[in-house]
């Protein structure tokens, strides 16, 4: 039985007359939905379609292809950012085409390295004026094959063979591999800065830049259009006029950028990031695996929650040349030791923080230091002693290779499995295992600080981080240079005029 059947006012109410169609009023809020739904639907087409077609793309590599894959959500990341000096079309007023030969010339050049867990980013810049070895480049476009290069200016290296080239210079460079490029021209920075109404810049004393047509007060200057290019652009406004000076003026920039654009919520504004989508796109190169509005938008979310106090921007450590005082060198031993940091993924604004926490399956907290000296303990035989390998550094069949070491030092019984992707590596220890740790560390370099006693572990376990990618000693965190970070996003700076420019009165 029905549970109203004898319910007379629910069963008049249930049957007041026979609906013969839907009510006018939602007949009225069906199609209205439709329409909005309809609409939304082209409206997101539109703007899908549109961005889409704003992109330019270009091989990633010159003459190949980098054969590591990254996820864009997740994955360390490495983007070359590159300004180019290009003439052609909309960027006529700044030259004629003969100024930019080939691709033309790399005006700026910065490596935006998102760390894996998306809490801070390094933007590493390189001088223009950079004296560095150019590989053997092949234009995808034309098919040539350009030599090898020694001591020549980093902002050469695309003019040739395409963008390619001045990715697989920095790969040489650096060590690292970079997994994206992005390209933009002149005109980027016009729209850009006026599509986000402006960025605030500061400057010690009123400057006048006859070349670049930079013309600012003393203090602070929301600059857009074509000012925000000059201020970008100029070589001589700032410090002794030199590529270091541009280089601390353009980390400001974009430090006062990140800022307004995180204080206003621009990465949480449909709105706004579709605006500047559109003005960025329509000047933007980038490499196929990046040439797609999903991907982009991808990377725009990786960034939106980071802190800007972890956003670290840093200068390539450098000296006058010896070749040629008008050009910079690698300073050593500071280059080699911010590109073994960025290799390790080393946090630049804190050296001396862990890479990341000890995973929890295994770990447990460190025991307390003993109040008096241990006893020796007895020795051992190494090919009886449990050693386990964790491949936790994303690499397929690296735990193969430290089994093969373990083996050839005597530990026979070494065993292997895969794991989950961790930054550092650590071994750990069970109880009364502390001496074959030490041992089985020491053969592999790695410190006695990453030795962790772990109740729940059998023997001893390697575990391996993406930070012993390679080889089969460990390279432990290099010390890097006193103040190599420049600024972070969160630090607003005051550029010093080149006196030469200062304008009086």
């Amino acid at each position: 039985m029905s549970r109203h059947a004898g319910d007379g006012a629910v069963g008049a109410a249930r049957h007041l007359g026979p609906l013969r169609g839907k009510p006018v009023w939602l007949k009225a809020v069906t199609a209205f939905l439709a329409l909005v739904l309809v609409g939304g639907l082209a409206f997101a087409g539109f703007w899908y379609l549109r961005l889409q077609n704003n992109i330019s793309k270009a091989p990633l590599n010159a003459g190949g292809s980098n054969a590591e894959s990254v996820s864009d959500a997740t994955g360390r990341m490495q983007i070359l950012i590159l300004g180019s000096d290009t003439r052609d079309g909309k960027n006529a007023e700044y030259g004629t085409a003969d100024d930019s030969r080939g691709y033309g010339k790399s005006d700026v050049m910065m490596l935006m390295d998102i760390s894996e867990d998306n809490k801070r980013v390094s933007v590493i810049s390189f001088p223009r004026d950079l004296l560095v070895d150019i590989p053997e480049c092949r234009d995808e476009e034309t098919d040539r094959v350009y030599p090898a290069r020694s001591g020549i200016m980093i902002n050469e290296a695309m003019a040739e063979a395409g963008i390619g080239c001045a990715v697989d210079t920095v790969n040489q460079l650096t060590g690292l591999e970079v997994d994206h490029f992005m390209m933009a021209d002149f005109n980027a920075v016009k729209e850009l800065s006026n599509a986000v109404g402006g960025v605030e810049v500061c400057i010690s004393d009123a400057v006048y830049d006859p070349d670049s047509r930079l013309r600012l007060p003393a203090g602070t200057s929301a600059v857009q259009g074509e000012m925000a290019l000059a201020f970008l652009r100029t070589r001589h406004a700032f410090a002794d006029g030199g590529d270091l000076g541009r280089i601390k003026a353009q980390q400001g920039f974009l430090s006062s950028l990140t800022r307004k654009i995180k204080d206003e919520g621009t990465l949480s504004d449909p709105g706004k990031m579709l605006k500047i989508a559109d003005v960025v796109t329509q000047n933007l190169t980038v490499d196929e695996g990046l040439a797609s509005v999903p991907t982009l938008l991808t990377i725009g979310n990786r960034l939106k929650d980071i802190d800007i106090s972890k956003v670290a921007f840093v200068a390539v450590p450098t000296m006058p040349a010896v070749a040629d005082a008008n050009r910079l060198q690698i300073a050593e031993p500071a280059g080699s030791q911010l590109f073994a940091a960025l290799r390790q993924d080393v946090d630049l604004t804190d050296p001396t923080a862990p890479a990341t926490p000890a995973p929890t399956e295994t770990a447990a907290p460190p025991s307390a230091a003993p109040t008096e000296t241990a006893p020796p303990l007895p020795p051992y035989d190494k090919a009886l002693q449990p050693v386990t390998v964790a491949n936790g550094s994303g690499v397929p069949g690296r735990a193969q290779e430290i089994v093969q070491a373990l083996v050839s030092g005597g530990f026979t019984q070494a065993a292997q499995y895969e794991a989950t992707v961790v930054e550092q590596s650590v071994v750990y220890y069970g109880p009364g295992f502390a001496d074959v740790a030490a041992d089985v560390a020491a053969l592999l370099g790695i410190p006695a600080g990453q030795m962790v006693p772990a109740p729940a572990v059998s023997g001893v376990q390697v575990y391996l981080g993406t930070d012993f990618a390679t080889g089969t000693a460990y390279e432990a965190a290099p010390a890097l240079p006193e103040n190599i970070v420049n600024q972070t996003a969160g630090d607003a700076s005051c550029q010093q005029a080149n006196p030469a420019l200062i304008v009086q009165g």
